[in-house]
């Protein structure tokens, strides 16, 4: 049975930084990528970043490019999303995804596993 678990999220003021984790257990390292999402209030799902495992196929939207870094940590079985330079736009409740191959896309229907997400707040 594949679980995902997110943590990390919290309320921060504009510029500053949090990490999201994803603990993800019922997967195999080295066959799976692991995106994640988000979804303010008012408003859709919006892929955020996708990595598989040891990197090799990663993807982040245009609006999170150079602030966003997704990683994976097979050891620990969990995935990462380290956010810096936080803006009040990115004010949302951020989940963790899971599929079953290593091609990583940021399309919500791709995923078949799902955490129940953490909440992050930017204020300014």
């Amino acid at each position: 049975q594949v679980q995902l678990v997110e943590s990390g999220g919290g309320s921060v003021q504009t510029g500053g930084s949090l990490r999201l984790s994803c603990a993800a257990s019922g997967l195999t390292y080295g066959s799976r990528c692991m995106a994640w999402f988000r979804q303010a209030p008012g408003k859709e799902r919006e892929g955020v970043a996708a990595s598989s495992a040891g990197g090799g196929n990663t993807v982040y939207t245009d609006s999170v490019k150079g602030r966003f870094t997704s990683s994976q940590d097979g050891a620990k079985n969990t995935v990462y999303l380290q956010m810096n330079s936080l803006k009040p736009e990115d004010t949302a409740m951020y989940y963790c995804a899971a599929r079953l191959s290593v091609y990583c896309s940021i399309r919500s229907v791709d995923y078949r596993y799902w955490g129940q997400g953490t909440q992050v707040t930017v204020s300014s």
